[in-house]
Parts: structure tokens; C-alpha cells; sequence
């Protein structure tokens, strides 16, 4: 397996909009929120050599800075890349700038449910598969279901039966946005965090759990004390 450095990018910013104060405000008994808990997470992990946390939130910043090692880096990032109105582009172009790792591996807090194993198990199957060819890796979920297009017509189904089995439909593979793992050439020369060749990383509806409204907040508290608290 390489030894190449591989580092997590871990982005947060003022202002959420839909659910209010989500990043620090207390999750499932952890008084810092979600960034308490991924930071956690973070350095639970065997594989990650670097944890950069790129905030412009001063609360975010406090709950990281309780957390003294050596591998977790605080960078406060410029006010033109934290607002609702940046380009997506423009922040992944910021990223290999702050950074000289190999590899860059992009996750968000708001996946609460996605740990150290799912991390490490995604890193080694990365670098396993680099001789491969392959230049990214993205976290996605199955999706195996009728869909339609604005036409009303069955857009994933490969099959001569008019209603087949769903399991037997085209998969799709929605970004679950628990990671975005890439050469740092992607983002040099593609201005992407996803390369030209990715490695589908396919995962279960639970670990990739995302939290985007003010539900899903609850949602992702029950079955985080489900999962690691009631075992």
C-alpha cells in the first residue's frame, strides 16, 4: 500500500440557513455538535495523516481547538469562500493550496454517522486501486427504483419486461457527500474533487446518513444513539 499522505478536508462556515446553529449545537449528548463528533471520528482513524479544518465560525473553531494533536490543523478560511453565494469551484481550487498532501479526502460534519472504519476501509480500497487506473473515490448510496423522466417515462430500465423486479433495474448511484477522495493532481488539473475515473464507493443508507434540514437532525441523533450509545 502507498505511503503517500493523504489529508481530510473538513469544511464548515457561519450561517446555516435551514437548520439553525447545526454545526456546534449539542447532537446526541456530545456538547460541540457535529463538529465535536466528526473531529472525534477524525482521529480515530488510522490512515488520515493530516485533519485540515477550514471554518471562518469562531464557535466551530473553539469546540476544535479543544482537541490538541498533532494532526489536526485550523485554518480559518477567507470570508469570500464561506459565503452561500460561492462558487463550489472556487473553494475546491483553495484546497491543495493549504495543503501539500498526495491525496485529499473531502467530508462534512453533517454525516454524523459515517466513522473511522468507513474512513479507513474507503482509504485503503483508494489506494489499493490506484494501479488500477483509478485517480478519485466518492461516496455514494445504491438506488434501485422506478424513475421516471418529465415525460413520465422509465428512464433506468434496461430490461425487454415492462415492469421488472426493481432489482433488476439500472442502478444508480446517488453522491452521498460523506467523502470526496482524489489525487491532489485532480484538483490541480481538473479544478475537481472528483476525477475522470472514480471508484464508486458504495454504502449503506445508515452510515451515509446526511443532515440537511431540521428533521434530519433528529433523525441522525436516534439512530446515532442506536448504533454507537445502545450497544
Amino acid at each position: 500500500m502507498s505511503k503517500e499522505k493523504v489529508t481530510f478536508y473538513l469544511p464548515t462556515r457561519k450561517g446555516s440557513e435551514r437548520v439553525i446553529n447545526k454545526n456546534t449545537k449539542p447532537f446526541a449528548g456530545i456538547e460541540g455538535g457535529l463538529v465535536e463528533n466528526k473531529i472525534r471520528q477524525l482521529l480515530e482513524t488510522r490512515l488520515v495523516d493530516e485533519i485540515i479544518f477550514s471554518s471562518n465560525d469562531d464557535i466551530c473553531i473553539s469546540v476544535a481547538e479543544k482537541y490538541k494533536d498533532s494532526r489536526l490543523k485550523i485554518i480559518e478560511r477567507p470570508t469570500e469562500l464561506c459565503l452561500s453565494s460561492t462558487n463550489l469551484q472556487d473553494l475546491i481550487c483553495y484546497v491543495p493550496t493549504i495543503t501539500d498532501a498526495d491525496h485529499i479526502l473531502w467530508g462534512h460534519v453533517t454525516t454524523p454517522l459515517c466513522g473511522a472504519e468507513q474512513y479507513d476501509d474507503a482509504i485503503r480500497l483508494y489506494l489499493d486501486k490506484l494501479n488500477d487506473g483509478i485517480d478519485s473515490l466518492v461516496g455514494v448510496t445504491e438506488l434501485r427504483n422506478f424513475l421516471l423522466d418529465k415525460d413520465g417515462k422509465l428512464i433506468n430500465n434496461n430490461t425487454d419486461v415492462l415492469w421488472p423486479r426493481t432489482q433488476d433495474l439500472e442502478p444508480l448511484y446517488p453522491i452521498n457527500h460523506t467523502m470526496f477522495l482524489a489525487k491532489r493532481s485532480v484538483y490541480l488539473e481538473q479544478k475537481n474533487r472528483i476525477g475522470r475515473n472514480p471508484l464508486l464507493y458504495i454504502m449503506d443508507e445508515v452510515h451515509s446518513f446526511d443532515i440537511d434540514w431540521p428533521t434530519d437532525f433528529i433523525i441522525a441523533e436516534i439512530m446515532y444513539e442506536n448504533l454507537y450509545k445502545n450497544k
